[in-house]
């Protein structure tokens, strides 16, 4: 990443032939959306997991977490080497690595050897990126745009695809059966990217920092192991304040190695830039807000009666309040390439921090009723694929074509990072508001969660906008 154009090689355009973007358009999606859905399959699955693996819920929750954890590590590591000169052989080495942690999720093999592959899954989230790299090096300006738009957002509704199909499968076969769905689209994926996926544009480096990938992983571990044990702050708070503060050491540690390195892992400078760094943090507190109200709705959704509210919803009927989700999320996507042509990216980001928050107000003020929540699921939806629409567009501004891989996976690191925080908080404050003999928590648990989540979205709102009110000449390279 620079603010700088790119010269020589890497300022040309390199288009596929009219036929092979045909094909190669449907190609970058159906790989973004396996990628996204497979990693979210441990969601849905997590009390299958205990029951049939003979573990606690704690340990069945680590083949969702570690999916994230390996996916927040690969993605800087794949985002750099896509933007050499291997791309093609990246992406087909990772979905190598994909398929074979889903052939050990199907298995009939040991705990450990579930969440062995469930990691492998995980390093599949590091794709997306590598996707937005290809479209905007092979098809045609105002296409790319459009496509990589896509991109963000059918990585984000992945989830609501999966979730539902995963758990219907494991109310039918059992868990097996659930992430056999898995190897079957991931292996659909690796046949789709070894006959779409063109090789990258000559003349760029293959350099990897790795010193700076090691630093990093060891601090992303360190912030998502944080953000997901929630015992760990209430039991051991001084030790939880302990490795806080060595996570925060590691990426000071990470910083100087990347300014000091001639090839970092993220040009930490281009980081700098206001209009980067602003859509960083607009991603970031964002991200929190948008994952606490998914959390919220879903696990609202499946408290029992007899807690006093709540629908006792299974996890397969559960699974399909998050198609509202998915199908506006789908719709907002579809949108955003027509109202970039009238309205600045960063507007159509405050725009869709708004609809979020008007979610959230939604969730507060009517939940009594299943249709209530769908409706909430459903704003949600299309506020988050307009929010992930468009924020490619503000980073790519015055990302040079070479680095788009790098720019992204950098982005979508802050994004897990707020996903798992936006979890942990909302974790956090249900908790605080359950009764010593209780097993669910106040009903006023989650309004005050949600007033929490308004506040997050208030502020990627006026993030936004900040962005927005910079003069042209400030923002483009």
């Amino acid at each position: 990443m620079s603010g700088q154009p790119d010269g020589g090689v890497a300022a040309k355009a390199f288009p596929v032939a009219r036929s092979e973007a045909r094909l190669l358009v449907p190609a970058l999606m159906f790989i973004a959306l396996v990628v996204a859905a497979v990693a979210s399959l441990g969601t849905p699955l997590i009390t299958s997991v205990a029951t049939s693996f003979h573990v606690s819920l704690g340990s069945a929750q680590w083949t969702l977490t570690v999916a994230l954890l390996s996916g927040a590590v690969a993605t800087p590591v794949l985002g750099r080497l896509g933007a050499g000169p291997h791309r093609r052989a990246t992406i087909l080495a990772t979905l190598v690595v994909v398929v074979a942690g889903s052939a050990f999720t199907v298995l009939p093999l040991p705990f450990a050897w579930l969440l062995a592959g469930r990691a492998a899954q995980g390093v599949g989230l590091g794709l997306t990126a590598l996707m937005m790299g290809v479209a905007r090096d092979h098809l045609p300006e105002e296409r790319g745009a459009a496509v990589i738009a896509l991109i963000s957002v059918v990585s984000i509704i992945g989830a609501g695809v999966g979730y539902p199909l995963a758990a219907l499968l494991a109310e039918l076969g059992g868990v097996r059966a659930a992430y056999g769905l898995g190897l079957v689209v991931t292996a659909a994926a690796l046949l789709t990217a070894w006959r779409s996926m063109p090789e990258a544009p000559e003349g760029r480096s293959h350099n990897v920092d790795v010193a700076g990938a090691v630093v990093l992983a060891a601090a992303l571990l360190l912030v998502l192991f944080l953000a997901g044990e929630r015992n760990l702050w209430s039991r051991h708070l001084a030790v939880a304040a302990g490795l806080a503060v060595v996570a925060v050491v590691l990426l000071c540690v990470w910083a100087v190695l990347e300014l000091r390195s001639t090839t970092p892992l993220v040009d930490v400078r281009a980081v700098r830039h206001p209009a980067v760094a602003g859509a960083n943090l607009a991603m970031f507190v964002g991200g929190i807000g948008m994952y606490l109200l998914l959390t919220l709705i879903t696990r609202y959704a499946q408290t029992p009666h007899g807690a006093g509210y709540g629908f006792g919803l299974t996890t397969f009927v559960a699974g399909l309040v998050l198609i509202p989700f998915s199908v506006l999320g789908f719709v907002a996507g579809k949108l955003m390439p027509r109202l970039r042509t009238r309205i600045a990216d960063p507007l159509l980001l405050a725009g869709s921090a708004v609809v979020v928050g008007g979610g959230f107000a939604l969730f507060v003020a009517a939940r009594s009723d299943l249709t209530e929540l769908f409706a909430a699921m459903g704003v949600l939806g299309f506020g988050v694929g307009g929010f992930s629409a468009a924020m490619p567009g503000v980073i790519l501004a015055v990302t040079p074509k070479s680095e788009t891989s790098s720019a992204m996976s950098f982005n979508y690191v802050v994004r897990s990072v707020g996903y798992s925080l936006g979890s942990a908080v909302g974790g956090l404050i249900l908790a605080a508001g359950t009764g010593p003999s209780h097993l669910f928590p106040d009903d006023s648990a989650y309004t005050t969660a949600a007033l929490v989540g308004i506040g997050a979205m208030a502020i990627t709102t006026l993030t936004s906008l900040a962005l927005a009110r910079r003069r042209p000449s400030e923002t483009n390279p």
